[in-house]
């Protein structure tokens, strides 16, 4: 049977197009396309399950991006030749395509959903995690799962002053700007990306740049789900809803959430009084009538959850009061120190109201890289940022079960943060590890500021100290507020959230999710201002606390040294079967490391001990010596022969040349100790390579003045 193949193309105005195909493959999926761009292919599937599985009050949705080693034509590295768990990348862009999606399905639609995206051809001109919001949301389009607002994600760069659509990798490389962002046709509903500290306006302006080229790859995604006759979305089985259950709740809990929001009172003591009015409403309703009504419990929490936030947000719109007893611009109290951690390379400490990061810095060399080994990428990353989000920073306790998403997401973008200010000719690779230690708001941010101390700590020379902050909005339609340094209750309540990072001078990185629909962009221009005001506060306690990176890295630090030697003496250097520089690293406590670049050899020596890299230093002076000819060297008598003496280059010790007995003295010299004896030190001319003995050659007696000759007598 011949498939059924639709096809939409999407010009992308600079002589690209993006296709989008359906009723090819995975027919059996609720909806499937292959979206195309050059050579690159995704292939994107969407199933939600008919009914929704009892007591779950939320949408169950899974996102999944994988890269195949065979859409490039590439074996998967390790010892297992099969894909394993997903890398960082791939983690990355899941979420980038499920904090777009998530927010835009019916709020009381819970069905187990699963949406999958494969790259299965890759191009490299082209980077497919720009195509994978397109794919999802094309997915979607052309089933029958309820998702009504269809969206895309494009990649927004600025080259040479152009703004420019979805980038090669090779074409990003000259970018200032590097932006993710996902929206609807009226809304912007995500916004991720680094920037080489670029001002509010000019974000503002990318933002709408590409909110217009998405526009029309959302218009293409219509016209697809149109050609199919426009498939009728499935019925489903909403939340069961109680009127009279929402008032009997909303009368007697909501003048007292709103009373407690007006306290000003912590995280742990706010939460005890709202659950303790929480069980009041539960109290309202007799075991009888809980009883009767299997769904009643449930609907008690969700009406207590809908007042309390309904209460919350009215305190703030109402009255400008927060939880925390804050103004609207108000940045919670905040405390430093750095040198925390005595045998760390660098370290600081972090706190902000109930939030608290510890950073360490380590330093190495480039062996130390971070490997990227990706279908779409290969290299290196010199430095990178870990993030941890134990369990014990919110006071519970769950199970351990590695890096979580969250914790990929929030590393990653405290490390684009920072490595724009990481100068170009920094020797060390640079691990920079974030420990959040409490947690009630913008943990992520809070690592952007300990980790830019700890690596002014560790001696790391900064180009600027960067700072970052977390901001909120809340608005009702009329009225609105934006809150800086939002509070973990705030962000759950919130609208908007959105965190920003930069130096003095301009925006290094952001992280925007929108929660609403039609959100003003003269909001979004107020947020950010706000944001940079909180920011520069910031950044002046990250200053007052360590002004300038230390001069010099710690004493116990390691002290890295690169010496660039010609092609040729790499062999020489390393020795066989690795026996020179093994020796070498075991005598002197260094950790040496040569790459190839460029046919000359670049050899790195990381130590603690400045004695240590002087003997390797020394040691490379001397395989790499090469005496020129007619230049006169100092050398050292080493050892004593009949026919001459052997000598030592003082200049490069380990380099041994023969001073033959005829060279010694332009009279006849009959026995060599007659002229030099061991240990002495003295100037000999290089003469080159002897064209008989096709030996090196070096000679004392050219550097003395020839005795004139006496007349023959008669």
């Amino acid at each position: 049977m011949i498939p059924q193949v639709k096809q939409e193309i999407i010009d992308l105005g600079d002589g690209r197009s993006i296709s989008i195909e359906t009723g090819k493959l995975a027919k059996q999926a609720d909806g499937s396309v292959v979206v195309r761009l050059g050579n690159c292919m995704l292939l994107a599937t969407a199933v939600s399950a008919r009914t929704s599985n009892p007591g779950v009050d939320f949408l169950p949705l899974t996102v999944d991006y994988r890269e195949k080693f065979a859409a490039a034509g590439r074996f998967p590295g390790g010892f297992f030749k099969r894909e394993a768990r997903p890398s960082d990348s791939e983690v990355l862009t899941m979420r980038l395509v499920d904090r777009v999606l998530r927010p835009l399905f019916p709020d009381d639609y819970h069905a187990e959903t699963q949406v999958m995206i494969q790259l299965m051809s890759h191009d490299d001109n082209v980077m497919p995690d720009a195509l994978a919001g397109l794919a999802a949301s094309a997915a979607l389009a052309v089933s029958d799962i309820p998702f009504y607002n269809l969206i895309s994600e494009v990649r927004v760069a600025r080259i040479d002053g152009k703004l420019v659509i979805n980038p090669s990798r090779e074409e990003l490389e000259k970018s200032d700007i590097d932006m993710m962002i996902g929206a609807s046709m009226d809304s912007v509903a995500m916004v991720e990306g680094e920037m080489k500290e670029i001002s509010e306006a000019e974000m503002i302006e990318a933002i709408k740049f590409a909110h217009e080229a998405i526009k029309v790859q959302i218009l293409a995604q219509q016209r697809l789900r149109a050609s199919l006759g426009n498939p009728e979305y499935r019925t489903y089985e909403g939340e069961v809803e109680d009127e009279a259950v929402y008032a009997k709740v909303k009368a007697a809990a909501y003048d007292k959430c709103y009373a407690i929001a007006q306290e000003a009172s912590g995280k742990s003591e706010r939460g005890e009084k709202f659950a303790a009015v929480k069980e009041e409403a539960k109290a309202l309703f007799t075991e009888e009538e809980y009883a009767e009504n299997a769904d009643l419990a449930g609907l008690v929490g969700k009406y207590f959850y809908k007042t309390n936030k309904e209460a919350v947000r009215n305190v703030i719109l109402e009255k400008g009061i927060r939880l925390d007893g804050r103004k609207t611009t108000e940045i919670r109290p905040i405390w430093c120190e750095t040198d925390y951690l005595p045998s760390v390379h660098g370290s600081s400490l972090f706190t902000r109201g109930e939030t608290q990061a510890l950073a360490t810095v380590t330093l190495g060399t480039s062996r130390e890289a971070n490997q990227i080994d990706s279908p779409s990428e290969q290299g290196e990353e010199k430095f990178y940022l870990h993030y941890n989000f134990p369990p014990f920073s919110t006071g519970e306790a769950k199970p351990l079960r590695g890096t979580s998403r969250r914790e990929v997401g929030h590393g990653n973008l405290a490390q684009r943060a920072l490595k724009n200010m990481i100068p170009a000719d920094c020797p060390y690779t640079i691990r920079v590890v974030s420990e959040v230690l409490e947690s009630n708001g913008s943990s992520s941010m809070a690592t952007v500021c300990a980790g830019t101390m700890a690596l002014m700590d560790a001696g790391v020379q900064m180009v600027k100290p960067v700072s970052g902050i977390a901001m909120g909005l809340i608005t009702d339609g009329e009225k609105f507020a934006v809150l800086s340094d939002i509070l973990g209750d705030e962000d759950h309540l919130g609208d908007m959230d959105f965190k920003v990072t930069g130096t003095a001078d301009g925006i290094t990185a952001c992280q925007m999710d929108i929660k609403i629909e039609g959100l003003r962009y003269d909001i979004m221009e107020q947020a950010l201002s706000q944001a940079r005001d909180g920011r520069l506060h910031i950044l002046g306690k990250l200053t007052d606390t360590i002004a300038t990176p230390r001069e010099e890295v710690k004493a116990h630090s390691p002290k890295i040294i690169t010496r660039t030697i010609p092609g040729n003496f790499i062999g020489a250097l390393i020795g066989p079967g690795g026996k020179v520089i093994q020796e070498l690293q075991k005598a002197t406590g260094t950790t040496i490391v040569i790459n190839e670049v460029d046919e000359q050899g670049v050899v790195e020596i990381l130590g603690t001990d400045p004695a240590g890299i002087k003997a390797v230093l020394a040691k490379i002076d001397s395989i790499t010596f090469k005496p020129q000819v007619g230049e006169a060297y100092e050398v050292k008598v080493i050892k004593m022969l009949d026919f001459g003496a052997v000598v030592e280059y003082t200049a490069a010790p380990g380099n041994e040349v023969l001073l033959h007995v005829s060279e010694l003295a332009w009279e006849r010299t009959e026995n060599v100790a007659d002229v030099v004896k061991m240990g002495d030190v003295f100037q000999v001319k290089y003469l080159g390579v002897d064209p008989k003995t096709k030996k090196e050659k070096v000679s004392k007696k050219a550097l003395i003045a020839r005795p004139p000759r006496e007349a023959k007598q008669e």
